[in-house]
């Protein structure tokens, strides 16, 4: 079953956040046509050196390449001509470069008013800081995800991107319903979506409790909370654990690592207690994990039923029992770039798979197919690029 079987997706965009939003619409069965410059293509394309790079790989799949310069006039009339045949419209650009194309919403909406054109931008459409350039890194810090992570006395942005990768499925998710709505009213809708507010979106909990709840939110405000530990094992393996909010999983710590003692302990016979020393239970509980091996660790904490997991390297990831027994990793090749190791998506339907079937495009790889396909459906008499 392919939900968007039939829908087609014009996207104009580089990074993350607008070809994450037309990847994740490809592995719904969309068919997403990737615009890039002749020249560069994504700038994803190039990173560390490769025109074909991992990067860009991971944002790409499923979709067909056709490489276009928008500053020229053949260029901006191949656009126009896609964007009359299409259903969906995204692009990332700030705020001015699609008016500046000639490809402003007006004008795109004027030409195929059934189109739903979405706008993903770092701050929004208008405002003091609209004209900035914004990246993963910007939004982090402006949407305060930075801070409930970083050391003020030693800050170090680190980890995997968030806040391209939130915007990017906020836009989809806005389209998705911008496709049902046009279902009923025959009309395709604007759809606008940044950065700073998709990420302040994202932790909807951290700000309830920092303005409803009367509490400062801090970086160890959330895992004392959840009652959540990594621990260092006697062979140097990392291990995690998750206690929430139940009583009973902290009665299971306690029968896993043979110390009912602590339950007696005014510093931590209570939820509330546990979470207020925090600091010290984590010191305690870490001379504890240390004695032992992890896979010991294992066997205990799952004969007890305490929530845990190993603390995985990403290659860990790939060869873990579970992992492989979903398969969620799968292999594809490329006539031109060889094999390739994609992430197959997440979301199944009636038990199946639901994915792209196409592999990352190389630049311009469909721009004679698809400019085919604009002269038989009569849109453009002589294509140019």
């Amino acid at each position: 079953m392919k939900p968007l079987e039939g829908v087609r997706v014009l996207e104009l965009g580089a990074f993350i956040t607008a070809p994450l939003c037309g990847m994740m619409l490809a592995n719904l069965g969309a068919d997403v046509i990737k615009v890039e410059n002749p020249k560069t293509g994504d700038s994803f394309r190039a990173f560390r050196g490769k025109h074909y790079s991992p990067r860009f790989a991971a944002y790409n799949r499923g979709k067909r390449s056709i490489a276009v310069d928008l500053a020229t006039d053949a260029g901006h009339a191949t656009v126009m001509a896609l964007a009359k045949r299409s259903d969906v419209l995204i692009e990332n650009f700030r705020p001015d470069v699609m008016p500046r194309l000639g490809l402003a919403w007006d004008a795109v909406h004027e030409a195929n008013p059934k189109l739903i054109y979405c706008s993903i931008t770092g701050f929004g459409a208008d405002g003091p800081f609209a004209a900035r350039p914004a990246f993963d890194a910007v939004g982090l810090a402006m949407s305060g995800i930075a801070a409930l992570f970083l050391d003020p006395s030693n800050p170090e942005l680190m980890g995997p991107t968030i806040t391209d990768n939130v915007t990017g499925m906020f836009a989809c998710y806005g389209i998705l319903g911008a496709l049902y709505e046009r279902e009923r009213s025959g009309v395709g809708r604007r759809v606008e979506v940044n950065m700073l507010e998709s990420s302040i979106a994202f932790m909807p909990d951290a700000f309830a409790n920092a303005l409803m709840g009367g509490g400062v939110m801090e970086r160890l405000t959330r895992v004392a909370a959840s009652q959540s530990y990594a621990f260092s094992c006697s062979d140097g393996k990392l291990l995690a654990i998750q206690l929430s909010t139940q009583e009973k999983f902290w009665t299971d710590l306690l029968g896993a690592i043979e110390r009912p003692e602590l339950a007696l302990d005014s510093r931590f016979s209570s939820r509330d207690a546990r979470v207020a020393n925090y600091v010290e239970l984590r010191a305690l509980l870490r001379d504890v994990f240390v004695t032992r091996s992890r896979s010991e660790w294992f066997a205990r904490l799952e004969r007890c039923d305490v929530p845990f997991a190993p603390v995985h390297a990403l290659t860990d990831v790939v060869a873990d029992e579970q992992v492989a027994h979903l398969g969620t990793f799968y292999s594809v090749r490329h006539p031109d770039e060889g094999d390739l190791t994609l992430i197959h998506n997440p979301v199944r339907i009636d038990s199946g798979r639901v994915d792209a079937e196409l592999p990352p495009p190389t630049l311009g790889e469909h721009t004679a197919e698809i400019l085919h396909e604009l002269t038989d459906e009569g849109y453009c008499a002589t294509p140019k690029i």
